[in-house]
């Protein structure tokens, strides 16, 4: 089939950021750009990607990027931008230690180019040799979504074909509908004995006029995460966009509720919070430095903070050094010394009893923990897991994440399923994704004349986002020289789109024959797909 093009348009830009070739920009961002909330339900995008790290904690991906092992073009690309703890997942990949990748996906409509950089993200990780589990968020869609059975049976199976297409390898990894997996509707109940209605409104805005089936696939959710730890604890990562960081950090929490021990650095008997205990270490460190030989008491660290005390230190800073001062005195001339402690959260009797025996070298006993003075955190938080398993306990590793940028809607603003023209189904006929291309926005100039002069600007494109995040596929120097030869004014818009548009075109075509290869083979696998929900 051929199509008509031109080589000499320039188009209008747009005002949303797309993609850089080595540092992604943003995407079709809010009303209010000093606000992000992060709604996992709602249409939240993110107007600037950099506040993620500041307000939310996440870690910038490419501090971790050279640490992993033959990375995949979404890491190397800059669009997975941000990660919490991803180097457990790099070590445990260097050291051929077992780790695993999740993400779940709710079947409310048709899989499209935006959730194939959740598909290509699980299927890399199967192939760095984790144990991947693909999951149908069916729950949620019931009951956040309204949808019936029927429906999500539907947009179930789609979602499966595709990434089975992609390259999933269903022997070698798990799919599975949380309707179904009776294993993680038990985890999901013990887990929410840890949490709260309040909790869950203050992090998901949840009301008076929220249905209980709709709190219930949160925790459902909070057991997904950690499912793949129920034989072994082990580092797992959740592929999302940072809009499900809500869930991420709200099942990093619970982990930690349910375990036996809980590991922390202390100075002395006392229990202190992380603010107080910086103080106890500067007080320790600074006091051995000045006096190498000679036993560093609580009484004298005591003397040292309120020596230290400056004048217009804020409230909190002011009450933190106040509490510890005191905690200090208190404790008068019991020594100042580093150790690690196992802190008993939920530890049955014996699991505690054997912890002390477990624990070698020196070490004080109390009621509720017990400080070592030999073992250092790594260690202590090894042997804390080690009896907490034999015991009975979970043992979960804190679950990590690694975020993806939210592509750019071929129209602008942000990708949506409601808006046709804005995304490319992956059910799409070929030919409607080459019409879809090769009417989309771009970052061109106004004219062929300017955009020669000026060069195009890549960075608020959506169709270059198309090459970086898909067309480009593994080849960095196709989606370089892209880049290069649109800012430098000599590619223009109408041959880039013919391009672009031939090439999605041609991966439409290969991905719905794959697809049509694994029809077949459906009934094969150990998935239910067909539901026996009536409603």
């Amino acid at each position: 089939m051929t199509h008509e093009s031109s080589d000499e348009d320039g188009e209008p830009g747009d005002d949303n950021t797309g993609a850089h070739y080595s540092s992604l920009e943003t995407d079709g961002g809010v009303a209010d750009p000093d606000e992000i909330a992060l709604d996992p339900w709602g249409s939240s995008t993110v107007s600037d990607y950099r506040k993620l790290f500041d307000q939310f904690g996440i870690e910038r991906f490419e501090e971790v990027v050279d640490e992993v092992p033959n990375p995949h073009y979404l890491m190397r690309r800059g669009v997975i931008f941000g990660h919490r703890d991803y180097r457990a997942l790099t070590d445990a990949m260097h050291e051929d230690e077992p780790f695993a990748a999740l993400s779940g996906f709710m079947p409310t409509g048709d899989p499209h180019i935006g959730h194939k950089l959740v598909f290509d993200e699980l299927i890399w990780h199967q192939q760095q040799g984790g144990d991947v589990y693909g999951l149908i968020a069916d729950l949620e869609a019931h009951s956040a979504r309204g949808l019936s059975w029927d429906e999500i049976d539907e947009h179930a199976r789609n979602y499966i074909l595709s990434l089975l297409a992609l390259g999933f390898d269903p022997e070698d990894g798990e799919l599975y509908r949380q309707s179904t997996n009776r294993e993680v509707q038990d985890l999901g109940f013990e887990l929410g004995i840890e949490a709260n209605f309040s909790e869950l409104a203050a992090i998901y805005d949840f009301d008076g006029e929220t249905d209980v089936s709709h709190m219930q696939s949160v925790v459902t959710q909070m057991a997904d995460i950690l499912y793949p730890q129920l034989d072994e604890p082990k580092p797992t990562v959740i592929p999302v966009g940072p809009d499900q960081d809500p869930h991420v950090r709200l099942a990093r929490d619970l982990a930690a509720r349910v375990r036996y021990f809980g590991v922390t650095e202390a100075y002395a008997s006392f229990e202190t919070d992380p603010a107080e205990r910086s103080l106890l270490a500067y007080a320790y460190e600074t006091l051995t430095d000045r006096h190498p030989e000679e036993t560093i008491r609580c009484s004298d660290a005591a003397t040292f903070l309120e020596n230290e005390r400056e004048p217009g230190a804020t409230d909190v800073e002011a009450t933190t050094l106040d509490s510890t001062i005191t905690m200090l005195k208190e404790a008068g001339k019991e020594p100042l010394r580093p150790r690690v402690r196992f802190v008993d959260r939920n530890a049955t009797g014996a699991a505690f009893e054997a912890l002390i025996e477990a624990v070698d070298g020196e070490k004080r006993v109390y009621g509720e923990h017990i400080d070592s003075f030999e073992l250092d955190r790594e260690a202590a938080e090894k042997l804390a897991r080690e009896v907490e398993t034999d015991h009975g306990g979970y043992g979960f590793l804190p679950p990590s994440s690694i975020y993806h940028r939210f592509m750019t809607g071929l129209t602008g603003g942000k990708m949506s399923s409601s808006i046709p023209a804005s995304h490319i189904s992956l059910l799409d006929d070929p030919e409607d994704g080459y019409d879809k291309v090769r009417a989309a926005t771009t970052g061109g100039r106004e004219t062929a004349e300017l955009q020669r002069e000026l060069g195009g600007e890549a960075n608020e494109c959506p169709v270059y986002e198309l090459y970086a995040y898909l067309l480009a596929g593994d080849d960095d120097e196709f989606a370089k020289e892209v880049y290069e030869e649109c800012v430098g004014g000599e590619r223009l818009c109408g041959g880039c789109k013919e391009q672009a548009a031939e090439l999605m075109e041609a991966f439409l075509e290969e991905h719905q024959e794959q697809r049509e290869e694994w029809a077949d083979r459906l009934d094969d696998l150990d998935i239910d797909l067909d539901s026996d929900r009536t409603r």
